[in-house]
């Protein structure tokens, strides 16, 4: 809720901003991800933008995307940019301009300056002399401020509603997740990031909690995977695996599609759909969103409170694509499968992210199906799953995704060639052997030991509240204690790395994410966060 804008007085490149406007003003309009066909709302928005220096465009675009989707407006609702003159060599901005056909206003530091912005940032105004340059922005240009800024990987937008005739709208005032410590965060940002993930927050001499994989694949696999590199000569051909992991979930190979990890079914699904109404409901996994954003479609959220159970009777009715995960993360809920069942409706597509559902032993709610549990009859149900958490393979990256083959044959005609690598393919042969799944069933069990563990750990430390029950390799938790806000730098101070869980839509500050490690490293864990949320008044 705070601008990330830096100072830049100049081209990069050697181009006078004349030079780069004059580029971009021969190109013309193109149309992309914000869908410039859609009918606006009748709205006329003025967006105020500050950004890191040399950000791209498809950062800025997802970022606007975000900001009006929230708002329920539209990329056609846009009638100018404005930012700060310091910016008026980013080529980002000028192509977003382009992109809407709109004026790009620049205006000059001293004028920003002078605005009264609901959520300064010490930060900004250190940087750029301006408290919060995308919220002065809006307010120089005349326009109502409409609801908080969003922020997403270095840049902030504020959007406001030109006056016509009606009283000023105040935003209010925003939290921050933010410090000036040299080796931490060097800006103030929103706590919303739909971008940001577990693995930012490791770093060279930090005990690693933050990232919700196996630290390493076993020595039997990282010995297939050295002796297929043989192999690498040959174009990968997925078919095999097709085929094996559709006998592990008791599925015909044409309900089965391989991906580059999770990740990449999301880009996949939002590329092949085209919802009315696309319904996330969060606490969740932010990929899925941004897909959809980075796709032009419009997002409505329903966010679950904690416990953050699921009640189908808060779906929308007309709503035709539902995601949701399962078990969820950060929640670490594990949902029963008669209630996502019930969020099923004709012409809807359901879709259940059950990137975690092989660390839950026996995996009682999977909707995936199995030879001894086959898959229920649910129309417009895609399930969506990873071979990269239990098996410590994220660097390679294989998912894939489950559903009827007329939506799967969609998903891949919007595929890149050969995304799947042959080491990816020989990954997936490997782990779907029944030897492999017994030795992934055992895990899970040790696993949710060692969760166990790590949950009477932590419930020792005054002032957290641990959500339960948990069901993935993680559990979440809510700090207290007089500066909530600051745990996460202490624990980061004190040598530990957890995933702060502000960035997900409906939990703010204090939340935290925590891996499930060792017996001896939660025990520690559990005393670093004492000191944490109870520091040692200063001297």
């Amino acid at each position: 809720m705070s601008t990330t804008a830096a100072s830049d007085t100049g081209a990069t490149d050697g181009r006078s901003p004349e030079e780069i406007r004059d580029r971009y003003n021969t190109i013309g309009p193109i149309t992309g991800s914000l869908h410039l066909d859609l009918q606006g709302t009748g709205e006329q928005i003025v967006v105020g933008i500050g950004s890191r220096r040399g950000v791209g465009i498809r950062d800025v675009r997802m970022a606007m995307g975000q900001a009006l989707s929230m708002a329920g407006l539209r990329a056609r609702d846009v009638i100018a940019i404005a930012t700060v003159d310091a910016k008026q060599s980013e080529e980002a901005l000028l192509e977003l301009a382009d992109v809407l056909n709109v004026p790009l206003k620049f205006l000059p530091a001293d004028v920003l300056a002078g605005q009264q912005v609901p959520n300064p940032s010490p930060t900004t105004e250190r940087l750029v002399g301006v408290p919060s340059v995308a919220e002065a922005a809006v307010l120089a240009s005349d326009a109502q401020l409409i609801g908080n800024k969003h922020t997403y990987r270095g840049v902030t937008v504020a959007l406001g509603r030109v006056a016509q005739g009606a009283p000023a709208q105040q935003a209010s005032p925003g939290a921050y997740a933010m410090s000036t410590e040299p080796g931490a965060y060097d800006e103030a940002y929103i706590a919303e990031d739909l971008g940001h993930h577990g693995d930012a927050e490791v770093a060279p001499g930090l005990v690693d909690l933050a990232v919700n994989v196996r630290g390493a694949a076993p020595q039997w696999l990282q010995q297939r995977l050295r002796d297929a590199v043989a192999d690498l000569a040959a174009y990968p051909d997925p078919r095999a695996a097709t085929e094996a992991i559709a006998a592990r979930h008791g599925r015909p190979a044409d309900q089965v599609l391989l991906t580059a990890g999770g990740a990449e079914a999301f880009v996949l699904l939002a590329r092949a759909l085209a919802p009315h109404r696309a319904v996330m409901i969060h606490p969740q996994f932010t990929e899925p969103e941004a897909a959809l954003l980075a796709a032009g479609h419009e997002v409505q959220r329903v966010v679950l409170a904690p416990p953050f159970q699921i009640d189908p009777g808060m779906i929308p009715d007309d709503a035709d694509l539902v995601m949701v995960g399962n078990p969820t993360n950060p929640t670490s809920v594990l949902h029963r499968a008669e209630t996502l069942i019930a969020l099923s409706r004709p012409g809807r597509v359901l879709v259940v992210d059950e990137a975690f559902m092989d660390a839950v032993p026996g995996e009682s709610q999977s909707l995936a199906g199995s030879p001894q549990r086959p898959a229920p009859n649910v129309p417009g149900l895609v399930v969506v799953r990873s071979l990269t958490k239990s098996w410590g393979l994220a660097g390679l990256r294989i998912g894939y995704l489950l559903g009827a083959p007329e939506l799967l044959r969609a998903c891949a005609a919007t595929q890149s060639l050969w995304a799947v690598n042959s080491l990816a393919v020989e990954a997936a042969l490997a782990v779907t052997t029944p030897e492999a799944l017994a030795e992934a069933d055992g895990f899970a069990k040790r696993q949710a030991e060692a969760r166990e563990h790590l949950i009477g750990a932590l419930a020792e430390v005054p002032d957290v509240d641990v959500l339960g029950p948990a069901a993935a390799p993680f559990v979440l938790l809510r700090a207290g204690g007089p500066d909530p806000a600051g745990v996460h730098l202490r624990l980061r101070q004190a040598g530990w790395a957890v995933r702060r869980a502000d960035t997900f839509p409906g939990l703010g500050s204090g939340w935290l994410r925590v891996a499930v490690r060792d017996e001896s490293t939660s025990d520690q864990f559990a005393a670093a966060l004492n000191q944490a949320v109870h520091p040692a008044p200063q001297q």
